[in-house]
């Protein structure tokens, strides 16, 4: 993976490769164990982050699913199926976090 990663992950990385390169193996191992298409596990992890409340989460997963094709109408839909499970304001939160990409007021 070479794409810019918050500081605190870019100093492990630089740190500790041997630790990052176990990381990356397992994100790969994972994806390769199930029948998920690559853009359900996208829309898995955004729906995953965005029930754990972790916006840099979000915003990683949102960006990553743009990069795959993701349309905007998907990502928001998302957020949406989390009213009824997360409730309005986590749902509305995780929205408001995905608009920050979507809308390019965030990095």
């Amino acid at each position: 993976m070479t794409e810019k990663l918050p500081d605190i992950i870019e100093g492990i990385r630089a740190e500790h490769p041997e630790v990052w390169s176990a990381y990356t193996a397992l994100e790969e191992k994972a994806a390769a164990a199930g029948a998920l298409d690559k853009k359900t596990q996208r829309l898995v992890k955004l729906a995953l982050a965005l029930g754990a409340r972790e916006q840099g989460a979000v915003h990683s997963h949102t960006r990553r699913a743009l990069k795959q094709g993701v349309r905007r109408d998907e990502l928001l839909h998302v957020a949406y199926l989390g009213i009824t499970t997360l409730g309005w304001p986590h749902a509305t939160a995780g929205r408001s976090w995905i608009l920050d990409i979507l809308d390019g007021e965030s990095d």
